[in-house]
């Protein structure tokens, strides 16, 4: 790290401070060279700027140039008297006040061979900075070691954050400070970001560039592990996913997961029609939970991946609000997430049957990012979403009729049987008399051939009425 107290020990400079001998552990950046009389919309933090004080014309000129330099937050000023008589000594007095430290260049010396001398030294810094992190990523491959050996390098916090918000490592507690952000490489449908709460100059920046390229290859290990590790459930994975599969199949490959038999799973489905994202979803949504998961793609075009959790452990009751939230933020196209379950191995098979119904009631709403929950919807609509799209629509036409024809009767039929079929309550909810009720529902029965008051009648015309047109 290059600081202030070393360029005042660079051989052959000969800097003289005159203003900030308390200020002298500021780092810098990079070097800038200036004469305009207010710098300020050019100016950076960290910044080393060089002036040979043409702007300065009489005592006073010098608080504009200096608070412009204190607003940035520069590192230093050297100054060259060689054209005013020497250091002004309002400059002096400026650079107290607004603690700015002002070095002394001798007369004598080109402002190119102080150049070349800074950008060395902060060149010979940023070398070592990047030798210093790969060694610390080949001794320790972990995210959070490696965020710390880049905080210290940078001299400030770091965080790795995801595209939906979630800090996946930091090098302290909080919420990150984005003042630079630098996207972390991979081709990942979830992508990750490096967060470093300073403003970077060209050789801090070089810095954190080779920390987001060691982030990279650190989430490229992880993912080999975890791909490893996941290969012991894909047997189960792809027996859950197909119906033709036996229940001593499963229990099979159940046992070699290692779980004990009387583990209850929940069963996840994402479905991300087009591409290939669903186990990258999941693994987000399941990125925090402390439960033991399983995450697999099942088919050939991997649209659909599942996810078995471990369901002993607690489980957010907000849980589907929360996932639609979070996968909200990915604009990945269409993401559809069923959950069923929690189930033992005898009853898994019921899970992942759970999970498929509801994914396909999930594909029936119109939101980009649907999340639906087996528990969440009544075992007519998980029965319902498993049927193809032409049945339900047959068997939707075939028992309303020419109901839909008559919006007045539709809705009473409908309110009358939300109602569980009591007149008194029905006439109620839609503020009209009881008889005016009775007759619209005989009027119903009559269109539809059929006595709206027995109950097999009324189940299926209920279940017409829920489906989807």
């Amino acid at each position: 790290m290059t600081l202030v107290k070393t360029l005042l020990e660079l051989p052959g400079l000969r800097l003289r401070l005159r203003a900030g001998g308390d200020l002298l552990e500021r780092e810098v950046s990079r070097i800038y060279v200036t004469e305009l009389p207010d710098p300020s919309r050019y100016l950076s933090a960290g910044e080393l700027v060089l002036s040979g004080l043409l702007w300065w014309r009489e005592p006073g000129d010098a608080e504009t140039f200096v608070a412009a330099l204190a607003r940035a937050r520069c590192a230093a000023l050297a100054a060259s008297g060689a054209d005013t008589g020497g250091i002004p000594d309002d400059l002096v007095l400026a650079c107290r006040r607004h603690r700015i430290p002002l070095l002394e260049v001798p007369a004598d010396l080109s402002f190119a061979v102080i150049t070349e001398r800074v950008v060395l030294a902060l060149a010979a810094e940023t070398d070592g900075a990047r030798k210093r992190l790969l060694s610390a990523a080949a001794d320790d491959a972990s995210l959070p070691a490696l965020l710390a050996y880049g905080a210290t390098e940078l001299g400030a916090d770091c965080w790795v954050v995801s595209a939906t918000g979630r800090v996946v490592a930091a090098s302290a507690p909080g919420r990150p400070r984005e003042r630079t952000v630098l996207p972390v490489g991979g081709r990942h449908a979830v992508p990750w970001s490096l967060v470093v709460d300073a403003d970077l100059g060209p050789g801090p920046a070089e810095v954190a560039d080779e920390l987001a390229s060691l982030v990279g290859l650190a989430r490229a290990r992880e993912d080999e592990v975890r791909r490893t590790r996941m290969r012991i459930a894909a047997p189960l994975i792809r027996l859950l996913a197909d119906p033709a599969s036996s229940a001593a199949e499963l229990a099979t490959a159940f046992t070699a997961t290692g779980l004990p038999a009387d583990t209850p799973l929940r069963v996840l489905l994402a479905r991300t029609p087009g591409t290939r994202i669903g186990a990258e979803v999941l693994g987000e949504l399941l990125a925090d939970h402390p439960a033991t998961t399983f995450i697999g793609e099942v088919g050939e075009t991997g649209a659909d991946a599942y996810a078995l959790v471990r369901a002993d452990t607690a489980w957010p009751d907000d849980w589907v609000g929360t996932a639609t939230a979070t996968l909200t933020k990915l604009g990945t196209g269409r993401i559809l997430v069923g959950a069923g379950g929690p189930a033992t191995v005898s009853g898994l098979r019921g899970a992942g049957e759970e999970a498929r119904h509801a994914v396909q009631a999930a594909a029936r709403r119109s939101e980009r990012v649907a999340v639906v929950s087996g528990e969440e919807i009544g075992m007519h609509r998980l029965l319902l979403a498993g049927a193809p799209d032409e049945l339900r629509r047959t068997l939707r036409e075939r028992v309303l009729g020419p109901l839909p024809e008559h919006p007045e009767l539709l809705r009473t039929v409908r309110v009358y049987l939300e109602c569980s079929g009591s007149p008194a309550k029905a006439a109620k909810a839609l503020h009209v008399h009881v008889n005016t009720l009775r007759y619209r529902i005989a009027r119903a029965g009559e269109l539809l051939g059929v006595d709206l008051t027995d109950f097999r009648t009324q189940v299926d015309v209920y279940l017409a009425l829920t489906i989807d047109t």
